[in-house]
């Protein structure tokens, strides 16, 4: 059996870092609002809950991203294959990430895949030059890591 996942990455402004990942790797920012007007209408959320996005209704304190060539559900929004779901949680970062995002640039672009990140918000942490391979170790706006190989 072949289980559907989706990487959710807590955060202080999820929308923000939806914005920003949509940017970093391409993807879409998810739009809920149709979902979200059903569930205002039957009483199963406050409107408090939900936030103007992009134009349009969202939840407060969710936000996600997916892959635009994977299928999603026309109903809710929400992908159904590649996907980063964004979750406002009310403690800052803290420590370093216990699992993080590669981002692999096309050959020969790391070094400008690198400055578009920066361009867009990221930090360079530390570039990396081992045996094994080299890639710069970033960090999003709200400072998780990732590296760009």
């Amino acid at each position: 059996m072949t289980l559907h996942w989706k990487l959710v990455v807590d955060a202080a402004d999820p929308h923000a870092q939806a914005d920003f990942w949509a940017d970093a790797l391409g993807y879409l920012v998810e739009d809920h609002s149709r979902l979200i007007e059903q569930v205002l209408a039957h009483g199963g959320a406050p409107v408090e809950a939900t936030a103007e996005r992009h134009g349009r209704r969202a939840w407060r304190d969710l936000a996600a991203v997916r892959h635009p060539d994977d299928p999603y559900d026309e109903n809710s929004g929400a992908g159904l294959g590649r996907r980063i779901l964004f979750q406002r949680v009310p403690e800052a970062k803290t420590v370093k990430n216990r699992i993080h995002i590669d981002v692999h640039a096309a050959p020969g672009t790391k070094d400008a895949e690198s400055e578009r990140l920066r361009r867009l918000g990221a930090t360079v942490v530390r570039e990396v030059r081992e045996q094994g391979g080299e890639w710069v170790v970033m960090a999003d706006p709200e400072g998780n890591e990732f590296c760009v190989q």
